[in-house]
């Protein structure tokens, strides 16, 4: 078996004994074909990546090849590259702001498609980082819905690197259901398991499972 198969099992083992539903998203940014197709002939379908031209490059072929792949945009998604991703991309994990919400709206009616969306919050209120303050997101959720119509499923955050995991995903889990949204977007390789403990229903794992990128 593959070490990267091996490493997505022993996840699921863990997960097991949280919540055996959790959607593992293996991020394969930075990692060539190669590297993933084990994963993929082994059967597992949702992969994340951060930037849309290397999407494009690398996934265009498979996922014409096979229709049960899901596609996950983690990263920051710029306007000019809205209509690149809508058509590869099933998800997208990292809307912040209106502007974004009416580009994608417009590139969706344009091919009759229609995304799964997140909301990234910004849950530790870092300057450096994307996101809606927490007070923001409830208004900011209605006006998706009432002015673009897109399909919100849930919330997204990179919490802060530092203080208490389980406090940022606790806040989370209180906005999410404040908000009335089904899905939570939250941990990464380092803290995925808090998260899962927490209520999160998708998970962005990536080192955990290829390794160190280069």
């Amino acid at each position: 078996m593959h070490s990267s198969t091996n490493n997505l099992l022993n996840i699921k083992n863990e997960l097991n004994n949280i919540n055996s539903k959790i959607n593992i998203i293996a991020v394969s940014k930075n990692f060539n074909i190669e590297k993933i197709m084990p994963l993929i002939e082994f059967g597992h379908m949702h992969y994340g990546e951060n930037k849309v031209q290397e999407a494009v490059d690398k996934w265009t072929a498979l996922k014409q090849k096979d229709k049960r792949l899901k596609l996950h945009m983690i990263g920051k998604l710029q306007t000019n590259k809205v209509k690149f991703a809508i058509p590869l991309f099933d998800y997208i994990h990292s809307l912040d702001n209106l502007k974004l919400a009416e580009k994608i709206f417009l590139e969706q009616k344009k091919i009759n498609k229609s995304l799964k969306i997140f909301i990234q919050v910004n849950i530790g209120k870092e300057d450096q980082k994307s996101g809606l303050d927490i007070k923001n997101v409830e208004e900011f959720y209605r006006i998706c819905l009432k002015s673009f119509n897109l399909n919100i499923v849930g919330l997204m955050c990179i919490p802060p690197i530092t203080g208490n995991m389980r406090d940022y995903f606790n806040k989370m889990l209180e906005l999410k259901n404040l908000v009335g949204l089904k899905e939570l977007s939250m941990g990464m390789s380092n803290d995925y398991l808090e998260a899962a403990n927490c209520g999160a229903s998708f998970l962005r794992i990536g080192s955990k499972i290829f390794g160190e990128r280069n």
